[in-house]
C-alpha cells in the first residue's frame, strides 16, 4: 500500500491515540507488525509548542519511517502553521484530527467537532495541504461517520477533502455523538470507499484477525487500523497480518518474549518521559499488559504504588517471571469484546 512516496510494510495501522500512542508505544507497534502508526494529536496552538507535552510529542527520535503526525486544531492558517512546525521537526506525513470525540477536544469546536461545519473543515484540510504539497509530503485525515445518526456527512466530506488533495481518509465507523459506546457501523466506510479514489482506512472495534478480516470485506477498504484493541496486545498487529496473509492463528506470544517487549518499552518510557513522570504514566500501560492474565489485578493494585522506576521494573519482572513458571505461553482470559467495553470505560 502507498502513501505519498512512501510503500508501506501491510495494510494493518496503529491508530492515534491521546495518551497512548507515544514514540515508544508506536515503535513497539511498528516492530510487532504494524505497517504503519501515526502519533497522538499535537495542538496546533502556537502557545503551546514549548509546552513539555508538546515537545515530547514532536521528538522522533530514531523512530522509523514514515513519520506520521497528526494535528488538531479549528484554524486553517494555524493548521496550516501547525503542519509546517512538526515537518521541521520530522514528520514525513501530516494527519488531520476530525475524528477525536473527547469532550475537551469537541468543546473547541476542534476533532469530530468539525464534522458540523462542512466549509470550515474543507478549509483546513486546503490549508495544510497548501503547506505540504510543494515539499511532496502527504497529508492525510481521520474522521468519523458524521456528528449525529441524523448527521451522517463523512461521504459528502470524503469527496470534498479528495478534491482538496487529502492522499487517504481514514474514517472510525461511530459518530461523535457515540463516542466509543455502541458498536461500530461500516456501511458507512463501505459508502466513503465507493466515492474516493483515495486510500480509505477502516477503523471501529477491530479487536481480532476474524474481524479485521470481515470489516476488509464487508467495506472494500485498503486497510484497517487497530486501537483500543492493542493496548496491552500490541502483538495484535503481527497475529493480523498473519492471519490476513494465511488464514491461519499464530500462537499466542511466549510468556518470556512479553516480559522482555514490556521491560524495553517501559525502559524507553522512562527515557522519554524521566523518572517521575515515567513511572506515573507507565502504569496505565502496564495494567493493560496484566489484565487478562491470572492475579494481574492484584498485581496493578500493588504496582500503583510503586514511586521508582527501579521499583516497577523489578515488579513486573518478578510477576512476568511467576506467570512464566506456570505458563509458556500468554494465556487469554476475557474476549476482545470485554477489552473494549473496558477501554472505553
Amino acid at each position: 500500500m502507498q502513501i505519498g512516496q512512501f510503500t508501506l510494510a501491510n495494510n494493518v495501522f496503529a491508530a492515534p491515540m491521546a495518551g497512548v500512542t507515544d514514540r515508544p508505544f508506536r515503535q513497539l507497534c511498528k516492530q510487532l507488525g504494524a505497517g504503519y502508526a501515526v502519533s497522538e494529536m499535537v495542538t496546533s496552538r502556537r502557545d503551546l509548542w514549548t509546552s513539555l507535552k508538546t515537545s515530547r510529542r514532536a521528538d522522533h527520535t530514531g523512530e522509523a519511517a514514515p513519520i506520521a503526525v497528526q494535528i488538531a486544531g479549528t484554524d486553517p492558517e494555524m493548521m496550516a502553521e501547525a503542519a509546517a512546525y512538526n515537518l521541521d521537526r520530522g514528520a514525513q506525513i501530516i494527519d488531520i484530527n476530525m475524528g477525536c470525540p473527547a469532550k475537551k477536544v469537541c468543546n473547541k469546536w476542534a476533532g469530530s467537532a468539525l464534522m458540523q461545519n462542512e466549509a470550515l473543515a474543507v478549509s483546513i484540510a486546503e490549508a495544510v495541504v497548501a503547506v505540504c504539497a510543494p515539499m511532496n509530503v502527504p497529508v492525510t485525515l481521520k474522521m468519523r461517520t458524521g456528528w449525529c445518526a441524523e448527521q451522517r456527512n463523512a461521504v459528502v466530506l470524503a469527496r470534498a477533502f479528495e478534491g482538496v488533495g487529502i492522499q487517504m481518509l481514514t474514517v472510525h465507523g461511530r459518530t461523535r455523538e457515540q463516542g466509543y459506546s455502541g458498536h461500530a457501523e461500516y456501511d458507512t466506510i463501505a459508502a466513503v470507499k465507493a466515492a474516493v479514489r483515495v486510500p480509505v482506512v477502516a477503523n471501529g472495534d477491530i479487536a481480532t484477525p476474524e474481524r479485521a478480516r470481515e470489516v476488509l470485506a464487508a467495506t472494500g477498504a485498503d486497510a484497517v487500523m487497530i486501537g483500543r484493541a492493542a493496548q496491552g496486545r500490541p502483538w495484535i498487529f503481527r497475529e493480523v497480518v498473519h492471519f490476513l496473509a494465511t488464514g491461519e492463528h499464530l500462537a499466542p506470544p511466549l510468556v518470556a518474549e512479553v516480559r522482555r517487549l514490556l521491560l524495553d518499552h517501559l525502559a524507553e518510557h522512562y527515557a522519554l518521559y524521566g523518572e517521575y513522570t515515567g513511572v506515573r504514566s507507565a502504569r496505565k500501560h502496564i495494567g493493560w499488559y496484566v489484565r487478562q492474565l491470572p492475579g494481574g489485578e492484584a498485581f496493578r493494585q500493588r504496582m500503583n504504588r510503586l514511586e521508582q522506576p527501579t521499583e516497577q521494573l523489578a515488579a513486573v519482572a518478578e510477576f512476568m517471571d511467576e506467570m512464566g513458571s506456570c505458563h509458556e505461553r500468554m494465556p487469554a482470559t476475557v474476549s476482545s469484546d470485554e477489552l473494549l467495553e473496558e477501554s472505553a470505560a
